[in-house]
């Protein structure tokens, strides 16, 4: 083995792995509590926006708190993806969660909207960072065996911050005030990432060759088209159209300059795996993003019940997410891809449902649940096939596009079916929700389709 190349932590022949036995606990619950901590704050802030838009008079800025996070963080992924194949995930994984620190005291001390906005987007180019270096420490630590239980952890990470964190903010924001639910993470985030200290001082970098230069400009467009794409998903009519062509125009060619080569073209093997994330992750988010809407407004649910109904995709998701990590029928990656997309498509279906009165609610939630548990079999297996298809030398490059394929799906979707929403929000509304859900079920056909390609 050469010696710019880490030794994986061995593991004793005559015991089954655990991603908690002695050589990795550590380096496991450092990973898992930042995804959790970062799942919580993403959660709190949604529940907590309202209250800080309207003590900071900043409602025209609403939408830039959101979509700012997620415009910066294709920036920090791509930025660490290169880092840390240059330089090992260690200093992009500190960098990483100082920026998100600093934009978390940013925003909690603000006194003004735009100030908060500062701290956010610096939020987001932490987040994205500290993602991609925390899969590339994975796949320098944790033999191939063990990594789908790692991306199940992982799952598990965002379950409970979903259950509790919108509760718990809410009380923060009532006994406490809305700063504290900025300013108490970087409270816990420190001790979890020391926990990672040992691991990270282990390893080396796999390759010294220079990275290139233009995909910061690349990543910059691609995050501006991102946030022109949110920004234009909240308006209406022509001045939607005007915003959302140019910006799919620019995410197209910059996707196209930051992908891997055959992306776009669903070409087999790695560059399927990574435009499968991006279709499978648009169709569950985009059905997850109206669901509340369908429930409380067409259905009469409460706000309480319809978040405990999107627990429940959740739910299904972990459940999903554990079964790909546990199962013993020897399933392959691509059967389990294969299956997970199918549920999807069925679980969207029976969800849809719940659009027309008759329909019992039970049934459409669990749809919802079902369209929970294909996702969990089909996200933490994308992230296993990535590691295991890309050379050490070339796994932060290839874990940056992954999550940036599905950053920019995602604002895409949502910006679009935003839009056809929106037209006819005034009108026959159904029609709108069947537009919407048509277009998470076409997205799920094709993830049953591109799975055959990985």
């Amino acid at each position: 083995m050469s010696s710019d190349v880490a030794a994986p932590v061995s593991v004793p022949t005559d015991a089954p792995p655990s991603i908690l036995s002695p050589a990795y606990r550590a380096t496991t619950i450092g990973m898992v509590a930042l995804i959790s901590l970062h799942a919580f704050e993403a959660l709190a802030v949604a529940a907590a926006m309202p209250t800080v838009a309207h003590e900071l008079d900043g409602l025209r800025l609403y939408a830039l708190a959101f979509g700012g996070t997620l415009a910066t963080s294709v920036i920090g992924m791509t930025l660490a993806g290169r880092w840390s194949d240059q330089r090992g995930p260690a200093r992009p994984l500190w960098l990483g969660l100082a920026c998100f620190i600093a934009g978390l005291l940013v925003a909690g001390l603000a006194q003004h909207m735009p100030v908060l906005v500062l701290g956010r987007l610096m939020q987001g180019l932490g987040a994205g960072a500290i993602s991609v270096a925390l899969y590339v420490l994975v796949g320098r630590t944790f033999p191939e065996p063990m990594r789908p239980r790692v991306f199940a952890a992982f799952s598990a990470g965002w379950v409970v911050p979903s259950l509790v964190g919108p509760g718990i903010s809410g009380l923060i924001v009532q006994h406490l005030g809305w700063r504290w639910v900025f300013l108490a993470v970087p409270l816990l985030a420190v001790p979890a990432a020391l926990l990672l200290r040992p691991a990270l001082r282990n390893l080396a970098p796999a390759s010294a060759a220079p990275g290139d230069t233009t995909v910061v400009r690349w990543a910059i467009g691609a995050a501006a088209a991102a946030l022109l794409l949110y920004i234009g998903g909240q308006q209406q009519g022509w001045a939607a159209l005007a915003l959302l062509l140019p910006a799919v125009a620019l995410l197209a060619l910059c996707s196209w300059k930051l992908l891997p080569a055959g992306t776009l073209r669903l070409r087999r093997g790695l560059p399927s795996v990574i435009a499968l994330r991006a279709i499978a992750a648009s169709a569950f988010f985009g059905c997850e993003a109206f669901l509340p809407l369908l429930l409380q407004r067409e259905r009469g649910l409460s706000p309480l019940l319809a978040g405990v109904a999107l627990s429940l995709g959740a739910l299904g998701w972990f459940s999903g997410s554990w079964l790909q990590g546990h199962q013993q029928r020897g399933w392959s990656r691509r059967q389990l891809l294969q299956a997970g997309a199918l549920l999807m498509c069925v679980g969207i279906v029976i969800t849809a449902l719940a659009l027309h009165p008759s329909v019992p609610l039970w049934l459409a939630l669990a749809g919802w649940s079902l369209t929970g548990l294909g996702m969990g079999l089909v996200y933490p297996s994308l992230s296993v096939l990535t590691l295991s298809l890309s050379p050490p030398a070339q796994q932060g490059a290839n874990t940056s596009a992954l999550q940036l394929s599905e950053a920019l799906g995602v604002a895409t979707t949502l910006a679009v079916s935003g839009s056809l929403f929106a037209l006819f929000l005034q009108g026959n509304v159904i029609v709108g929700y069947l537009l919407t859900y048509a277009i998470m079920l076409a997205l799920a056909v094709a993830s049953v389709a591109v799975a055959r390609r990985v």
